[in-house]
């Protein structure tokens, strides 16, 4: 037979009554074993230790560590348990959430918030009593739809119209707002929701009185069960609790047993190797009497011995002062003839490096002679460098130049090559560096990679001395050499010799030699090379300037 609309009702309206009767005839002592202690039970698993968790937060709280153990009795399990759904304590406590009232509260208080007592479905807002009573003495107000106060309140308002939903359509089964009469539900059977309440109330009235003796029996059969079922996890706890009780001192007293057994092994064994130890030191001693024994005979042998050479001792000694007087005087005269030497070395020091001076202004003065005249090439210069017109000058500027593109150019490093290249002979040209807290000058190969970056250094086809942060003097050998230079100079000199395989720097002005690249191998041909270095936020903004050697005879030489 179908069931009707009055049967599901009465179904309904008994399991809620069992429900309730379940929930309030078990007592704080079943709501406290359907918590997990981490959080209300869901899913709730046992452990061994018989503590009731989630096996969420069990699992969890086992995530991070290697170790398994109860988040409640901190007992440590030595494998991971195979955890189980208590399925009938899962069913109780759905039972026990779903018929926990929701607390809802008051939408107009402020930091402490008054539980709600009436929800007003025009306003869509829930009160206390305090703020309630202005719906209850308006007049405006009082037309307000008030119901008890509910937590989803979107429940009872049209989601179509955004009214209170004041209907109840039994075509349909469903609540309706006053807009929703008037379109799809305009010749359905409505009714306000009031009426609806009273007659399902009165139906579920006569089902209480017609199940009434069944709900009693039943009420009766859940109270045993609630109780049986404390009784169970209570028991349960408390053998749980001796168990390891009893497992904790058992487990103590063989860590005890085992304690004492490890400690007499080990003293028998540290017995048993002082035993041997002290028999090995008689036997040493035994030895070592015999020993002292003989030394003694040897000792008193050699006394005799050392009486008769101390009477000899004392004639060398004798012997020793009178010599030791001679050496004191051979050794003041020797004093005498040392500092002679030495002023007679700091002369000829000083001669030598007048004679070195000299040597390297004649080496200066035999370079200058196979002095050039070169000017930069504007083709191969970095777009950031500024040339002038008669390419005798470089800068570095700080704009980038929009120029041709061209297989010479260095495009990354800022550097500029010149116009003449030479794949023979010997070459020497003179920079002007004045004023420059950076720079370098040498020469490179023809071949050298102009696109991206470089390395100075021979291997990489460029010989270069360098200045930075104004005092740093380097010789680009790679590795680089320190340059300790006492005049700061001023005119920077280049000497090539492409069959030697050696690039000479002079300071002009000092006529002092700086560094030389020796045992070279030249194939390329050699271009002079230019960095004027970066303006070190103006420091560094002067150019180098190439000077000009079109006449010998200009050339001026100091001895």
């Amino acid at each position: 037979m179908p069931e009707t609309r009055e049967t599901v009702a009465d179904a309904q309206y008994t399991i809620i009554i069992i429900i309730k009767v379940m929930v309030s005839s078990s007592g704080p002592a079943l709501n406290e074993e359907l918590r997990c202690s981490i959080c209300l039970v869901t899913d709730p698993v046992t452990t061994p230790c018989g503590h009731n968790f989630c096996r969420t937060c069990l699992s969890k709280c086992w995530t991070d560590t290697q170790t398994c153990f109860c988040p409640l009795c901190k007992e440590r399990f030595s494998k991971r348990p195979d955890l189980k759904i208590n399925t009938t304590l899962g069913k109780l406590v759905q039972h026990f959430k779903l018929n926990q009232e929701p607390e809802v509260f008051c939408d107009v208080c402020g930091e402490r918030k008054q539980k709600a007592v009436k929800t007003c479905l025009m306003c869509q807002s829930s009160y206390c009593d305090s703020h309630l009573e202005p719906h209850l003495r308006v007049p405006r107000l009082k037309k307000h739809k008030l119901i008890n106060a509910v937590e989803n309140l979107e429940d009872y308002i049209c989601q179509k119209h955004e009214r209170p939903l004041e209907l109840f359509c039994r075509d349909d089964q469903t609540r309706v707002c006053l807009s929703c009469t008037e379109g799809e539900h305009r010749t359905h059977n409505t009714v306000p929701i009031e009426e609806e309440s009273r007659e399902k109330t009165l139906a579920s009235n006569d089902c209480i009185l017609t199940s009434s003796r069944t709900v009693h029996i039943s009420n009766v059969m859940i109270i045993g069960l609630g109780i049986l079922l404390v009784a169970v996890l209570l028991y349960t706890r408390c053998q749980s609790e001796q168990l390891k009780m009893m497992e904790e001192q058992q487990k103590a007293a063989e860590k005890q047993a085992e304690d004492l057994i490890k400690e007499l092994q080990q003293e028998n064994t540290e017995l048993k190797r002082r035993n041997t130890e002290l028999q090995q030191e008689n036997t040493e001693l035994k030895r070592r009497n015999t020993e002292l024994e003989r030394r003694t005979t040897e000792l008193q042998r050699r006394n005799t011995e050392l009486e008769k050479d101390n009477t000899e001792l004392k004639r060398r000694s004798n012997e020793l002062q009178r010599r030791n007087t001679e050496l004191e005087q051979d050794n003041t005269e020797l004093q005498m003839r040392n500092t002679e030497l030495q002023r007679r070395n700091t002369e000829l020091e000083q001669e030598i490096a007048e004679l070195k001076r000299r040597n390297i202004q004649t080496g200066l003065k035999w370079a200058q002679t196979f002095a050039v005249n070169v000017t930069l090439d504007h083709d191969t210069a970095n777009p950031y460098l500024i040339l002038s017109d008669d390419g005798e000058q470089v800068s570095r500027g700080d704009i980038k130049r929009n120029v041709p593109e061209n297989p010479k150019r260095f495009d990354h490093a800022v550097c500029v090559l010149a116009k003449q290249g030479f794949s023979s002979g010997r070459f020497y040209y003179e920079v002007q560096v004045k004023g420059k807290t950076g720079w370098g000058l040498g020469v490179a190969r023809e071949s050298i990679n102009r696109k991206g970056k470089i390395t100075l250094s021979p291997d990489d086809g460029v010989w270069t001395m360098i200045l930075r942060n104004e005092n740093e003097y380097e010789a680009c050998a790679g590795p680089s050499v320190s340059l300790s230079l006492r005049v700061k100079p001023e005119k920077v000199g280049v000497f090539v010799d492409y069959e030697e395989g050696l690039v000479s720097f002079y300071d002009v002005e000092s006529r002092s030699h700086l560094y030389s690249f020796t045992g070279q191998t030249f194939t390329d041909k050699l271009y002079p090379f230019f960095s004027p270095w970066p303006n070190d936020k103006g420091k560094n903004s002067n150019p180098l300037i190439i000077s000009p050697l079109l006449n010998q005879e200009d050339f001026t030489w100091n001895y």
